[in-house]
């Protein structure tokens, strides 16, 4: 009897969306829009932690949000109301993430002649975002304290894929065993050039070295 054939159709879904990705990375920059990646679990605050980064923002570039979720509007009507910039909701029809095509279909329904600064509030989850390009410039991520500072030994390709790491809610640190200086070390294992900056969604605090970060990769990539 003929052995059973093993077809590696994982490896060549992700090197099509590599290429998928790549070239949506060429296309907007040849339009001047930056897109930013975000991710994280369910609950870390993104939506949160995104309308206080707009506002830092605004004065400097012009941003719309794609939101994507399996189902609701919930954080794109928010995002919304609490900023005024335009924001879409993308509904991944069950799927866990969103890859370059889908990020495609998204931002044909931005008005990219109006933005500098795209951002793509992905799904929640800590595995599936992490194995797909965007075609984002750059990714970065959100862990909250109440996680636990282990997470990067536990999902490891999520903090490798990402350029800066957001450590929010800081207020309740003391009320929780975390050790930041742990996490850090986690991270560095990980991705050692990834910037992390510890902040406070809910009172704003620390988002405003991010938001200087951001937009001085956002200048340096113009140059490029």
């Amino acid at each position: 009897m003929d052995p059973v054939r093993i077809i590696e159709i994982k490896k060549s879904v992700f090197a099509d969306n590599d290429a998928d990705a790549a070239a949506l990375r060429r296309e907007l920059k040849d339009k001047g829009v930056y897109l930013l990646n975000l991710m994280s679990s369910p609950g870390s605050g993104k939506t949160t932690t995104l309308i206080r980064l707009i506002s830092l923002l605004k004065p400097s570039v012009r941003i719309a949000v794609m939101e994507a979720d399996i189902d609701g509007n919930v954080d794109a009507v928010k995002i919304r109301e609490a900023t005024g910039v335009p924001s879409i909701q993308l509904h991944t029809g069950g799927m866990c993430h969103l890859d370059a095509e889908m990020t495609r279909q998204g931002l044909d329904n931005v008005d990219l002649a109006g933005a500098d600064l795209v951002v793509l509030e992905n799904v929640g989850n800590l595995v599936c975002p992490a194995e797909f390009d965007t075609g984002a410039v750059r990714n970065a991520m959100i862990l909250s304290v109440p996680e636990g500072d282990d997470k990067p030994l536990k999902y490891p390709l999520m903090f490798s894929v990402c350029d800066a790491v957001l450590i929010n809610k800081m207020d309740v640190l003391p009320y929780f065993d975390f050790d930041l200086g742990k996490c850090r070390e986690y991270i560095r294992l990980r991705n050692p050039k990834a910037q992390v900056f510890p902040i406070c969604a809910k009172t704003g605090e620390g988002l405003d070295a991010f938001a200087r970060w951001l937009l001085e990769e956002i200048r340096d990539w113009k140059k490029q």
